[in-house]
């Protein structure tokens, strides 16, 4: 399971679709020396860009690393003062990794973090072993912290601007698009793309409505076992009424784990790590006492609670992807709910398919060719998020049931004598061809 979640003051002018006008509030950062390149922040200075990303996410900076295969340079725009290290872990499946590979880092991840053999129910409920059932998955857990700073790795120097939020984006008389940050400093785009998360202010001004609440949330962890973790490399799963929770190894020393419970509202936020500690053995108290051990045995810094919101893009009504040279990227455009495990693997495939797209029409010289590649790519992602979605929000629904007999009937019915593991991953056929080969 993997969920981001970002928030952010903007002002827009002269939006496409409706005047948005908020206060921007933000403290001056200092930013981090090395390869990461300063704002002209207060002296006047417009910079002039070709390709702004907003948004140093897994979507961001797997778009900024993409792109750069491809000979055309960007620069990232981070809110934050350093790469972002909240988060615990997340897993990836064949057609994350087959994107991983296709822009060159896969192998650098795969020898940090072990592949997952197969899943385990509780109780017995069902045992699967995923290489058996489909040799040609991969299915790994990995630290959302490393994957960006490998990806982060693979940018020139001076790619990434920290302590860079965005308060006002509009058009220029030039046909640019100005963007104006926290701190005052200004530059010009010829191309945007919005990666700046669920919560995005730029799908706002697009038009999008705000992400819809499902209805349950979860807190997640990473364990950490300094003389090395005892498990298996299977996910375990657990189910109830209303709640359900899973770990799985992730290396040979880490292991993440979530619990999913419903709530009515999505409550208050907290990050005090004792209380989610609290929170998380109380709702499984009941359950394999492993589990117990595991919340026990996690950092106060990677615990997290998030309530699970997704984006439905319904046809003709929702807006589309992109706006003149304006795209949306990931969670930014197509939040969705972790229970296929798809949302950083979608990300991943936006980041592909947009820099192959959007690369060959800046090539063309042609301006308008960058609108009609922004059309394209969302015509085609379209036909896959949006039922990767659907599907996503239904799975949810069935696992957090709280009815006793429905319960009784997924337990004993539906988990153990319908379920087949190749038809549910069927979603994960997704590969791409190296961009390496492609970098001018």
């Amino acid at each position: 399971m993997a969920m981001a979640s970002a928030t952010s003051s903007l002002t827009i002018l002269r939006s496409p679709s409706a005047l948005v006008s908020t206060l921007s509030h933000a403290s001056k950062m200092l930013m981090r020396s090395g390869s990461f390149q300063p704002s002209n922040r207060g002296n006047g200075e417009v910079r002039k860009e070709e390709v702004v990303i907003v948004g140093g996410g897994i979507a961001g900076l797997a778009t900024a690393v993409s792109l750069d295969r491809l000979g055309v340079k960007s620069t990232v725009l981070e809110q934050a003062e350093s790469l972002r290290s909240g988060g615990t872990s997340l897993t990836l499946s064949k057609n994350g990794w087959s994107v991983l590979d296709a822009i060159g880092v896969a192998n650098r991840l795969r020898s940090q973090f072990s592949q997952i053999e197969g899943s385990e129910d509780g109780k017995q409920l069902r045992s699967f072993n995923l290489l058996e059932e489909d040799p040609s998955q991969e299915l790994r857990g990995v630290e959302r912290r490393i994957l960006l700073e490998t990806l982060a790795a693979e940018l020139p120097k001076g790619a990434i601007q920290f302590s860079s939020k965005l308060a006002r984006i509009e058009p220029t008389s030039e046909g640019d698009i100005s963007l104006e940050l926290a701190d005052g400093s200004k530059l010009h785009a010829t191309t945007v793309i919005g990666c700046d998360g669920i919560g995005s202010p730029i799908a706002k001004w697009m038009g999008f409505h705000e992400p819809k609440y499902v209805g349950y949330c979860a807190i997640r962890g990473l364990a950490t076992y300094s003389d090395g973790q005892p498990y298996e490399p299977r996910v375990n799963y657990f189910y109830g009424r209303g709640v359900r929770a899973a770990y799985v190894p992730v290396s040979p020393t880490k292991v993440y784990w979530f619990v999913c419970f419903n709530s009515p509202s999505p409550g208050p936020s907290t990050t005090d790590s004792s209380v989610l500690k609290k929170q998380a053995k109380e709702l499984v108290r009941n359950w394999p006492s492993e589990l117990l051990d595991i919340v026990d045995s996690t950092p106060d810094d990677t615990i997290i609670r998030n309530p699970l919101a997704d984006r439905w893009l319904w046809p003709t009504i929702s807006p589309p992807a992109s706006t003149g040279r304006i795209v949306l990227v990931g969670d930014a455009w197509h939040p969705m709910t972790p229970n296929l495990g798809q949302g950083a693997c979608c990300a991943l495939e936006d980041a592909v398919v947009l820099a192959k797209k959007l690369a060959g029409a800046i090539k063309s010289k042609d301006q308008y060719s960058v609108e009609e590649a922004f059309r394209s790519y969302g015509s085609e992602r379209w036909c896959r998020v949006f039922p990767l979605t659907v599907r996503a929000h239904l799975v949810g629904s069935i696992l957090q049931w709280e009815n006793p007999l429905v319960c009784s009937i997924r337990n004993k019915i539906i988990i153990p004598k319908l379920a087949s593991l190749k038809p549910m991953l069927e979603h994960t056929n997704f590969t791409c061809e190296s961009l390496q080969e492609e970098k001018q």
